[in-house]
């Protein structure tokens, strides 16, 4: 089950994120880490270590555990709800796409700039059928 955690507005950014790297192993080690990342913020969310809507200063022993593991440091504590947001990603050959309503995505544009992609990133309400839900 996923719980959906954001602030309301009137207007949503409807945003596309596509990482594009040089081959389909490049792309599927970032999604490994997007995985390892969004399942260890859930893990910290139910065990109290990250409360949504109260940015966190510090990271969890199991984070930094897998922070360690990923090679991946650029991102900072505060950022890590972001993995806990309504956000569709999903990997095509040496692409990645993600795709959400929210506007904060700094973390998941640091691990896909730290693991080799050249990033493209819009809102799909200029470009109708490309963003969240493929709806436009």
């Amino acid at each position: 089950m996923k719980i959906w955690y954001g602030y309301g507005s009137e207007h949503s950014a409807n945003l596309v994120m596509i990482g594009h790297f040089k081959d389909a192993g490049d792309a599927a080690k970032a999604m490994q880490v997007i995985e390892w990342l969004t399942n260890q913020v859930n893990a910290d969310v139910e065990a109290g270590a990250i409360e949504v809507g109260n940015p966190v200063h510090r990271f969890s022993d199991g984070m930094l555990e897998l922070l360690g593991k990923a090679h991946f440091h650029s991102v900072g504590p505060a950022e890590l709800e972001q993995f806990v947001y309504d956000v569709d990603v999903e990997a095509d050959d040496s692409k990645i796409i993600i795709t959400t309503e929210e506007i904060d995505v700094s973390a998941f544009l640091k691990v896909l700039i730290d693991k080799g992609a050249r990033v493209e990133v819009y809102s799909a309400h200029e470009y109708p059928g490309t963003g969240h839900g493929r709806g436009g």
